[in-house]
């Protein structure tokens, strides 16, 4: 029998149908996540910018999977798609996981070293110290003072002094009264010379008026026992 060409329509039904076939095989067939290449962290800083772009870049990640999925829903192979979204979505967190894991590796080794640092910096600081007061000479023994000679106790004599200035003050208050009260009576017999010479000058002058009054008097009659005698 010999062989029959094969018509052009089965012919491209085939590869179309190969076509689809691999399509569905390759986009069934798993995504191998290779390890990612984590770029070297050598400061703090460092490691807070590489978490802080881990976090945006998670953000995003969500975002196009999202979209994905949208897109995979127009398709025909709509498992696939999804499937192939999916494996792209686990692949992009693992590696943005890596790079956190990595930036918080090294911001726990940066935070031992420092604190292991700091308390080396203490113990030389302490041992330099240590051997600064070592390196002293030794202080003298403090320098005794002998005790001051006990003292005469001074409260009897004030008490001797106090009494015997209340004595001389009593007395001389007692002096001082008697002289006052003869004060007193020495201005009360002042007082009473002077109204007896006041109510003597009083009584001159009163009888001295009397007698004025008296000649005045006397006087007058006269002249009128004169006016009276008849002229002569």
């Amino acid at each position: 029998m010999k062989n029959q060409p094969i018509p052009c329509r089965l012919l491209s039904g085939a590869v179309a149908v190969a076509a689809l076939a691999l399509l569905a095989a390759c986009g069934s067939a798993p995504v191998v996540a290779k390890d990612p290449v984590l770029p070297p962290i050598t400061s703090s800083a460092q490691a807070e910018r590489q978490l802080a772009e881990v976090a945006r870049e998670r953000a995003a990640i969500e975002a196009r999977f999202v979209e994905r999925q949208r897109v995979c829903y127009t398709k025909f192979f709509v498992n696939n798609c999804l499937d192939e979204a999916k494996e792209h979505h686990r692949t992009a967190l693992a590696a943005q996981r890596a790079l956190e894991v990595q930036a918080a590796h090294y911001q726990r080794e940066a935070t031992v070293e420092e604190r292991d640092r700091q308390m080396a910096e203490a113990e030389q600081r302490y041992r330099e110290n240590e051997a600064k007061i070592a390196a002293q000479p030794p202080k003298a023994p403090p320098t005794v003072k002998p005790e001051p000679p006990a003292r005469t106790p001074i409260a009897p004599a004030r008490i001797a002094q106090r009494d015997a200035r209340l004595k001389a003050e009593q007395q001389q208050e007692a002096a001082d009264a008697g002289k006052r009260a003869q004060n007193v009576r020495d201005l009360e017999a002042r007082k009473a010379d002077a109204a007896e010479r006041q109510r003597s000058v009083a009584q001159r002058k009163a009888d001295k008026a009397a007698k004025d009054a008296k000649d005045a008097a006397d006087k007058a009659k006269a002249a009128q026992d004169a006016a009276a005698k008849p002229q002569q």
